[in-house]
């Protein structure tokens, strides 16, 4: 069973509600008619008569109470409140819906700010960030082809302390939703020491913050992406690696290279790409590329749903 088919299967156990806001979205539509078919979830798909009118001024009336330190008007608010996507998270934020997918019709940017705005970022990793799970077939790397790839959406320049809070969430994701033991790779142009620079010592020290944080994770660093994958080459370039060359979890030490690499892989590899699934928020919540098709909205809810279970 390939692991697309395990996590449909898995979102099946104990199906959860997720809301849908791109309601016109001809994509989302096809997909939520599959979802419902399939079992998948239960999807909320926002319609415009979905939204109770009074339901949404008090959302306004709250969100502006949560964001007036930060000198936002009411109107603005208002505003913000005639796309859907606001109101949707304000469904996952007070758990009327178990969470939330979005991003056909709207950038990242968009989808990150309705979510790290509403739903709310979790205390104990203190960021968001994102990642994809990358299904890359006849491949023996990885968890036989299955890889985790963080952040490749939104913290565009991370700090050691965001990286390690990065690396945590996805590996929970990993073990979550996946069923993976995690092995975390922080990645580099350097090798163990075999380049210097100032990402080099943040990721050093990125090192020290996740061996505090998480203590039982295996991981290892920095290390280029060969070493960190290719068993024959992490023998010759890092033979005393605790990975041994099998990370399934990459994690990349800015957003430019986190955004190419889950491109290329995914178009030269002809690999699946789900997400950016976001991490570090309150509910779960995924953003979709706006060049998704059917079936990548049917696994991101899969995944979402898998994530509320």
């Amino acid at each position: 069973m390939d692991i697309i088919t395990k996590l449909r299967a898995k979102a099946k156990s104990t199906p959860r509600t997720i809301v849908l806001p791109e309601y016109d979205e001809p994509r989302t539509m096809e997909a939520a008619r599959i979802i419902q078919e399939e079992g998948i979830a239960k999807v909320l798909l926002l319609t415009p008569d979905k939204i109770d009118a009074g339901e949404k001024q008090r959302y306004i009336e709250e969100y502006y109470q949560m964001h007036k330190a930060k000198d936002v008007e009411e109107s603005v608010v208002r505003s913000l409140f005639d796309d859907p996507l606001y109101y949707g998270a304000m469904l996952a934020r007070e758990g009327k819906v178990d969470g939330m997918v979005g991003g056909a019709a709207h950038t990242t940017a968009d989808m990150a700010r309705a979510c790290i705005r509403c739903i709310g970022v979790e205390d104990r990793i203190s960021i968001a960030s994102s990642c994809f799970i990358m299904a890359v077939p006849d491949c023996l790397y990885g968890d036989n082809g299955t890889f985790v790839f963080a952040d490749c959406g939104i913290i565009p320049e991370p700090n050691s302390r965001q990286l390690a809070c990065v690396s945590l969430a996805a590996a929970e994701l990993a073990a979550k939703v996946l069923g993976l033991v995690p092995r975390i790779a922080l990645l580099s142009y350097s090798t163990r020491g075999s380049a210097k620079g100032r990402s080099v010592e943040k990721i050093t020290d990125a090192l020290d913050q996740l061996k505090q944080m998480a203590p039982g994770l295996l991981f290892d660093g920095e290390m280029q992406v060969d070493a960190a994958i290719v068993p024959e080459v992490a023998g010759i370039k890092y033979p005393d690696s605790p990975l041994g060359g099998k990370a399934n979890i990459l994690i990349f030490p800015n957003l430019e290279s986190g955004n190419i690499g889950y491109k290329l892989v995914e178009r030269l590899a002809k690999a699946r790409a789900l997400g950016p699934l976001f991490l570090g928020l309150n509910k779960p919540a995924s953003d979709l590329s706006r060049g998704c098709s059917v079936q990548d909205i049917v696994d991101c809810v899969a995944v979402t749903a898998i994530r509320a279970q």
